[in-house]
Formats: C-alpha cells, structure tokens, sequence
C-alpha cells in the first residue's frame, strides 16, 4: 500500500512478458540485464512496479494495450510533489509545502533536464512548475506531460509572477490546472489539495 493507503499496481515478470508479446524468459533477461527495474519477493520472484514499466515502455518505444496504459496512468504516485523552480527559492518552498503537506514526499527539481526526468521516474501526482524558469516553451512541455500517460498525467499548478493574468493558453495547448501567482498563497494551496485529496478518495471507493 501507498502511503496514503492507496493501491499500488505491480506487475510480475510474466504479465510483463504477455504486455509486450514475449515470452516469460525474455523479461527475466531484462530484469537480470538491468534494463527494467524490478524487485524481489521473499521467494525470489521479480516484481515491477507500474512506473517502473511505464519508464521501460517508453524508452523502448513499445507500445501496450490500453488496459496497461489506464493502469499505469492511474498509478501516479499521487502523495508525491514535485517541486520544481530556480535554486533561489526551492528550497524555503520546500519547507513551507512539508510544514503544509506532512503526509506528502516532497521532491525537487532546479531545471528542465532535472524535471522531466524526475517526472518520468518518480510520476508524482502533483507538480508546482515555476512559469520564470528560462529554456523551453512551458505551454508545451505542459501539453507533453499532459497528453502522454507515461508521466501519469499529474495535476500541474503554475507558479507566476505579478504578470499572472498575462499567462493564457494558446489555442489547441494544454493550460495548468491552477494558476498561484507569487508569493505562493500557502492557504490556498491547501485548500486546493484538499478539494484534489476528496476527489481521488471518492473515484477510489466509487
């Protein structure tokens, strides 16, 4: 179970196999040759998690059912939050959202390479984005992370400046679910997550 008492997809080396049309021997060698991440049971058999195969079917280029694809994409680690804005303020944001959010992990992030990556590997549930990190076109990366359910489609909440009201969503884009402007309304934010928490809880038991 998830820290949030939530279910965790796992997969064995033989639904692994049968997900992309191998046989059982094949993703045993994967595993042995480190190109999937898996773990052992106290009876030596292997286990994958789902973002642990999501990561694997992506960087293989393989495609799966959508069947995998919902379940994967519904495995997002949803008590994990990305944090992800420049040295200079990452790390008292990090504090005030841990004194906020006791029962989430909170991770960091300081640049694109490092989002994206953490984002693929650890797929948290949610990502406050600062809107003033140079280097790519934010609506863009936003629509790839939302569109493609390898990164687990997390809620993404963006972080702006005064100009807030001047960030729109261009036609045909994907937008934040949630715009803050600065200085982050830690009041808010919780409330936000709060409304999020009553959601997963109620499409969980329903």
């Amino acid at each position: 179970m998830s820290k949030g008492g939530r279910k965790v997809r796992i997969f064995s080396a033989l639904e692994v196999a049968n997900i992309c049309g191998v046989v059982n021997q094949t993703a045993i060698n994967w595993i042995r040759n480190g190109h999937l991440k898996a773990f052992t049971t106290p009876g030596g058999q292997y286990r994958i998690y789902a973002k642990d195969l999501a990561a694997f079917l992506d960087k293989r280029g393989m495609s799966a059912s959508v069947e995998v694809l919902q379940i994967i994409t519904e495995n997002a680690n949803r008590n994990t939050f990305l944090l992800a804005s420049a040295h200079s303020t990452n790390d008292g944001l990090k504090r005030s959202i841990e004194n906020l959010l006791p029962d989430y992990s909170v991770i960091q992030a300081h640049d694109w390479f490092e989002i994206g990556r953490k984002i693929t590997e650890e797929k948290p549930g949610f990502v406050l984005l600062d809107a003033d990190l140079p280097g790519v076109d934010i609506f863009r990366f936003i629509q790839t992370v939302k569109e493609d359910p390898v990164f687990g489609r997390p809620c993404i909440f963006l972080l702006t400046g005064d100009h807030g009201t001047e960030v729109h969503k261009a036609e045909g884009t994907f937008q934040a679910d949630l715009l803050f402007t600065k200085p982050l309304d830690l009041g808010k934010l919780e409330a936000v997550m709060k409304g999020f928490e009553k959601q997963f809880d109620t499409a969980i038991t329903a």
